[in-house]
Formats: C-alpha cells, structure tokens, sequence
C-alpha cells in the first residue's frame, strides 16, 4: 500500500461504524468498540539468520514514522505508549477491553491521537521472531489503560 492508500484505510476505519462482534474481512478485524487494519504485511523469517529480519523491522518502524508524521500535520504530536504495562496487567488476569489486550500481546508501543472521539494508533506488529512483520492502525472508542 502506498502512504495515500494506507491514510485512505485509517481514515475509513476512523469513519465506520463498529461491529457488534469479532469478525474479519481481508486485511481489517474488529469487535465492539474497534478496528484493527493491516497497513503492510512483510514476509516470514523462518530461514533468516536474524539479518534479514532486523533490516525489515527498521523498515516498518520507518514507514510507521513516516506516516506518523502526516498524522501529526493533521491531530499535533502522538502520545508515546507502551504496551508492555498493558499486557502485564492482563497476563495477571485483569479484565480490559478490546483492543488493548490482544494488540499488547505482538505490538510493543503505539503512536495514538485522539480524534473526534476516537482513538487512532499506529503501531509495529510481530507475534514471534519468525512470524511477520505488520504495520497496524487501531482505531477505537476505548482509551488506553
């Protein structure tokens, strides 16, 4: 996707009425109270000795940034959050909504505003060190916890 597709999907997700349950179709899952779209998806790394996978993790972080800074001409300067509380918290077994506890199981920190009643995050996915790398945009009616 180019930087204008990937803004064009951000802002569909921004304007769509949430689902009433999971689901998924294509590249965007939701629940009650979010989306979550896949901006970019790498290739896998199974038969990486760790270069390759180092290269695209920079990459996305990279792409991420970049399309953080239009996000920023539009809504002022993200706030910086870090997931890892957010998964502590629930790994202990504290009940918090949807996205937040699923999104901190692969997404170490997010870029989030707040626009128009919404939250909107930006953030770099990988659930195992073999498994892709994904560019993400959340948007939810659910503030961080």
């Amino acid at each position: 996707m180019t930087t204008a597709e990937q803004l064009a999907t951000i802002d569909l997700l921004r304007t769509r009425a949430f689902p009433v349950r999971p689901e998924r179709s294509g590249s965007v899952a939701g629940g009650p109270g979010f989306h979550l779209g896949e901006l970019a998806t790498s290739e896998d790394f199974w038969e990486d000795d760790g270069t390759r996978r180092a290269l695209v993790e920079e990459q996305y972080e990279a792409e991420r940034d970049g399309l953080a800074a239009v996000l920023t001409a539009r809504w002022g300067p993200p706030e910086e959050l870090s997931l890892w509380p957010v998964l502590e918290r629930s790994m202990e077994g504290e009940e918090l909504p949807e996205p937040w506890p699923t999104l901190s199981c692969h997404t170490p920190e997010l870029k989030l505003w707040r626009a128009d009643g919404r939250w909107i995050g930006l953030g770099v996915s990988q659930w195992d060190k073999e498994l892709p790398f994904q560019l993400l945009a959340v948007v939810t009616e659910a503030g961080p916890p």
